[in-house]
């Protein structure tokens, strides 16, 4: 054991967790824990593994209000907000086991000599590192198919949210789950680097595209190894035409849900230059500055709560000089007070006649885009290195159908927000966004690889003689 790791609320700066670090020799006990239990676990019936993971989302249900409650103090979140994630995490279950059936179940095929059979198999210890922004969601996306497949699990959560990753562990050892199945390691960017570095059989891995990058270096020397990536996304949303009300309602929400701290967030808006995208972009900037943004657990309820941290504000802030810097015009206002250091308001920042990177900002802030026709619309939303959502504002099919046939990104919506993505379809992107391992409806596909079979209950007596016709010729 290390260092003492603390997590406070970016609210009021409070304690809301405090324990040991772990060193790499707590990580490689954890993983030798781990290994040790995986066989039985993979051995285990699948019907039985099925039942223990309902019975870890009726734990779920039973204490969501206390784990919405532990998100919200550990991230800023709203309550309203965490609620929604505590729901998500008891929903995934279901939805995994119908994923699991359907694309790594088992398949038999009567055949001339038998059957052929598709099986699947766990690859065994698997390494999950957790983010911040979804504590207790997105790292049951990978825990509980891998799981379902037979694996054993070592997770670590993000250092900013340590108390949310107990409480996941401690309601699957309520629900009865065997010792070493699921391992937790607690600690910063050296307990994460310690664990991966240990004899796991892959990393599953929610976080940034540097991270990523540097996880595939790291592992392209490792042969066998499931590397599953979903990383983030610097994700246009183009508004071209419609009612400017709903369009604003749609880019405030794709923009600045969870204060811009999801990787689905829309960080680039696209209009029309003219009479129809300025009334788009005004409503925009009129609805932004009309959005609540209050702690937790305010009543009534706000829209944004915090960032995670005041350091993570602090960047934001950061990175909208380095926008104006560059030449791009803020259109929105703060508010004269906010509710603490690690709030920020939403900021819509003029980019058109600007040098324009392809940085993510992680937090409330939209760079606008004004072009002078849909095909240069696509280009901008497509000029980036990442890939993961995209979404088109219009009445007009034909402009959908064109925007979908070239859009470069794995979830492309219509007349929908670039986030809120569903558990029953797969989520994921190309480029810096993901290394082609898409999660949701599709974890299933890197929990398990397959295994086919050819079966016959015994040796074909009534075949020809292969024996003799294998046999070399006689000499002469």
């Amino acid at each position: 054991m290390g260092d003492r790791l603390r997590s406070t609320s970016p609210v009021d700066d409070s304690l809301v967790w405090e324990g040991a670090t772990d060193d790499a020799a707590a990580c490689a006990a954890a993983v030798a824990r781990a290994r040790a239990a995986q066989p039985g676990w993979a051995e285990t019936p699948l019907d039985a593994r099925i039942a223990l993971v309902r019975r870890f989302a009726e734990c779920v249900t039973a204490k969501a209000e206390a784990l919405a409650t532990l998100i919200a103090r550990e991230t800023g979140k709203p309550l309203w907000e965490t609620r929604t994630e505590a729901k998500g995490v008891a929903a995934k279950v279901a939805v995994s086991i119908a994923a699991q059936a359907e694309r790594a179940g088992e398949r038999r095929a009567a055949t001339a000599f038998g059957e052929s059979v598709l099986r699947h198999r766990p690859h065994g210890v698997l390494a999950v590192l957790g983010p911040f922004n979804f504590p207790a969601h997105l790292p049951s996306g990978h825990i509980i198919p891998a799981l379902l497949a037979g694996n054993c699990v070592v997770f670590k959560p993000s250092e900013q949210t340590p108390a949310v990753g107990e409480m996941l562990v401690a309601l699957w050892r309520e629900a009865g789950l065997p010792h070493g199945v699921l391992e937790l390691v607690q600690g910063e960017r050296d307990t994460g680097a310690a664990l991966v570095d240990c004899a796991v059989d892959g990393l599953l891995f929610t976080g940034s595209a540097r991270a990523g990058l540097h996880f595939q270096q790291h592992f392209a020397a490792r042969a066998g190894f499931m590397l599953a990536l979903e990383l983030g996304g610097n994700n246009p949303l183009i508004a071209w035409d419609g009612d400017p009300a709903f369009a604003a309602a749609t880019i405030a929400q794709s923009a600045f849900l969870t204060a811009g701290q999801r990787c689905s967030c829309a960080r680039r808006l696209i209009v029309p230059d003219g009479a129809g995208g300025r009334a788009i972009v005004d409503a925009a900037i009129a609805l932004a500055g009309r959005l609540r943004i209050g702690i937790w657990d305010a009543e009534p309820q706000p829209f944004m709560g915090s960032l995670v941290s005041a350091e993570a504000a602090a960047a934001v802030d950061r990175a909208v000089d380095r926008l104006v810097a560059q030449g791009g015009r803020l259109l929105t206002s703060a508010p004269a007070a906010l509710p603490g250091r690690a709030f920020r308001a939403p900021a819509i920042v003029d980019m058109t006649d600007a040098k324009r990177d392809d940085e993510e900002i992680f937090g409330p802030v939209l760079q606008l885009v004004r072009v002078a026709g849909f095909d240069e619309a696509i280009a901008v939303a497509n000029r980036t290195a990442y890939g993961l959502s995209a979404a088109l504002l219009t009445t007009d099919d034909a402009l959908w159908t064109r925007f979908l046939a070239r859009s470069r990104a794995g979830v492309v919506n219509r007349n929908r927000p670039t986030n809120g993505a569903a558990s029953n379809l797969p989520f994921g992107g190309t480029g810096a966004s993901g290394n082609h391992r898409p999660s949701a409806w599709y974890a299933a596909d890197y929990c398990a690889y397959p295994v086919a079979s050819a079966e016959a209950a015994a040796l074909d007596t009534a075949a020809p003689d292969l024996a003799a016709f294998l046999a070399p010729a006689a000499p002469r």
